[in-house]
Parts: structure tokens; sequence; C-alpha cells
């Protein structure tokens, strides 16, 4: 179907640019593009742009989690409400959508084990163990029993064919990129998919959808974790598991002195300042580490909070490792800083960055991704922590 609003602006108005942003195997005309389309307004200008290019598109929508009917809750990426975005807009396009119930699998693979995580006094990354599992396993599945010659998804991230083959870069926009959640692609992965956003600013990708006419142009960005519904992650982790809210106290990490009481662990990460309840201290004290056997919340001056190296488990590579200098992020909003590597990254061996500089609120659980300039390495899951020397 075409439409003067699907014509009205770049690429939307020139087929070869938009199949371009596909890097397609062929005449856009003979090739089908599978979508994954969460109703935001990301995902739903990559179905436009796949449709501008001639290609014959199909939708696909997972069903993880839906706290959107129990809370009415705008923006959750699997709520409800985003399901009939996402059919609002495949309609509007005139593609084909599919919706598929992915809840059990989800809650087993990602919510059970993000309370998990938390009642071992880990900190969860569980967006990452969504594309590691549901989203990137299934949809693949799914996309090549249809015949797909490629799944686009709206990450923030670039696709760039280098000397060794396909290779995974930051975003162009800095304060979109999302690299860090996708440092467990495979290379295999990388192959069929497809990143048509990653050189486009937000601004300009709400300006494609009010071009195409969307429904969604103007919807807010998800800000917290899907299924939880408000940020409180404690709430999420005792309705999976009953036995997290259970109290312990609060000992200072450096004289073993008990300054309080807690409401359980899971309320606690490594590095948290707010919260604590304990007044009355001569310095600012953080979180300095999480003991679920005793249940105690270990707190400390933010010098007890720093590490030298941190070793990394179920580590994954993209391409060859370079020799050029590397540097890793330790959290999704930490600004990436200078390692060196002691083992072999990749096919799920354990390794040992070592930061150049003393590095602050490392937290077990949490992801190491390693970069090379603006490229992704590859990363693991942050196992333990190598402290500084007092």
């Amino acid at each position: 179907m075409s439409t003067p609003a699907l014509l009205a602006r770049g690429p939307l108005a020139d087929p070869d640019a938009a199949a371009a942003l596909f890097d397609l195997p062929r005449a856009a005309s003979a090739c089908r593009i599978v979508v994954a389309m969460s109703g935001g307004v990301d995902s739903s200008v990559v179905a436009a742009l796949a449709h501008a290019s001639g290609a014959e598109v199909i939708g696909i929508t997972l069903q993880l989690y839906d706290y959107g009917a129990a809370t009415g809750r705008k923006g959750a990426c699997c709520a409800g409400d985003d399901i009939r975005d996402a059919r609002a807009v495949a309609d509007r396009l005139g593609i084909a959508h599919y919706v598929f119930d992915h809840e059990n699998a989800f809650r087993e693979e990602v919510v059970e084990q993000f309370a998990d995580e938390y009642l071992a006094g880990r900190t969860p990354v569980p967006c990452i163990r969504c594309n590691m599992g549901p989203k990137f396993t299934d949809l693949f599945r799914m996309a090549r029993e249809l015949g797909a010659d490629c799944l686009a998804t709206g990450h923030y991230v670039r696709r760039v064919t280098g000397a060794d083959g396909v290779e995974l870069h930051r975003a162009c926009d800095p304060a979109r990129d999302q690299s860090y959640f996708l440092y467990g692609t495979t290379e295999a992965q990388l192959e069929y998919l497809r990143f048509p956003l990653g050189g486009m600013p937000k601004a300009e990708v709400r300006e494609l959808a009010e071009a195409a006419g969307l429904r969604n142009a103007a919807k807010p960005d998800s800000q917290d974790i899907c299924f939880v519904p408000d940020g409180d992650y404690a709430k999420i982790v005792t309705r999976v598991r009953p036995d997290g809210a259970a109290p312990g106290a609060i000992v200072h990490a450096a004289t073993g002195a008990v300054l309080g009481q807690h409401r359980g662990i899971v309320h606690f990460t490594v590095g948290q300042r707010k919260g604590l309840e304990i007044g009355g201290q001569p310095e600012p004290l953080y979180v300095i580490g999480l003991d679920a056997a005793t249940r105690e919340v270990r707190v400390g001056p933010k010098r007890m909070l720093a590490v030298n190296a941190a070793r990394i488990a179920q580590t994954n590579r993209i391409g060859p490792l370079p020799d050029a200098p590397l540097t890793a992020k330790v959290r999704s909003l930490a600004r990436p800083v200078p390692v060196v590597l002691d083992g072999a990254l990749g096919d799920g061996a354990a390794v040992t960055i070592r930061f150049s500089a003393p590095e602050y609120g490392v937290a077990p659980g949490q992801a190491a991704v390693i970069y090379a300039g603006e490229r992704v390495v590859g990363g693991g899951w942050i196992d333990s922590t190598e402290k500084v020397a007092a």
C-alpha cells in the first residue's frame, strides 16, 4: 500500500534509499523482511522503512509479559496496548502481522532468573537475557520458517561489514546506543539481523513516524524493564519468590558494626547510596556487597567500592579480537574505560578484565561489554571482582 504520507520524507520517498538501510541480498522486490514489532515508535518506523523499500514485510510481535492490563501503564514493551499499537501500524502499512504468546518461556528464562539473581545478591540485566533468549532465538526461528531474507529490529546499533566479516558497532547517536544490551549476539545472528535505525538520531525517527502517519509517532519511550511496571524491582522479585523479603542486618564492611536493619536484600544493589536509612554516619556510605546466605547488606565509604579487575563468565566474542586498545562498559549507562584482558574471550570461557584505573560500582550479575573503538568485541557476565587493596 502506498499513501502520500508514506512518501513524504527521506527514505520513505526513495525505495532505493530505504532498501539500502537493510543491506538486502538482491532486489528488494524479490525479498521478504520480518520485522520485530514491539508496538513502539522505533520498530514501527523500521516496518515503514521496510515497506517503503518494496520488499514483502511481515511483522511479528511476541507477547512476553503483560502488566499493562493490570496497571494501566503505557509504554511497557509487552503490554496489551503495545500489541494493539503494533497491529494498528501493520494495518496502516498494509503488511501481515502475527502475535505469538511467549509468556511462559519469558517467565522461565527471564523473569524467574531475574528474581533468582536478586535473591543471590547479584544485579541482573534482564534485557540482555531476553535478547539472548526469547527475542532473538525464537524470532530467528520464526523468520527462517517464514522464508525471510533478514530479521529487522528497532535497536539503536549499527551492523557494519568489515575486512573480517560483519561487525556490531555503536549507534551514531550516543544517547540512544543500545550496543551494551546486544553483546551476546552471535556472528551467525548478526549475519541475519538488520538495524536500520543505527545511523539516525531519535528525532529523525519520530519525524519519519509522523511522515508515515503512524499512530504511535509521539508515543513515549519505555524507561523501565518491561515486566517491572513502576520500577519497583523488589515488588516483582517478592511476587515471584515470596521469600525474597526476608529481613537482615546492615553491617559496616570495614568494622563489622551493625548499623541497622533492612527489609530484604532485593531492595539493594552494589554501589547504591540512597535508601539505606542509616543516618548519623561520619561519611556517606554505599552498598559495598550483598551476602545472600546471611542476608547481610554490607556498606562502607566510596573508596571501598574500588576494584582493579573483574572476572566475567559465559563470554561471547563477535569477530576476531583486535590488536587495538580495548575499553569496557560495566553498566549500561557507564562510560567505557580502558581495560586489558587476561584470557581468551569467547566460546563461553571465563576471562579477567583489568582496569587501567580503579573502577567503582562494579556489580556481580551485570554485564561487562568490550569495545575496540566503536566496535563491540563481545563481553560476559560479571562473576566476581578484585578489590583495590586498602
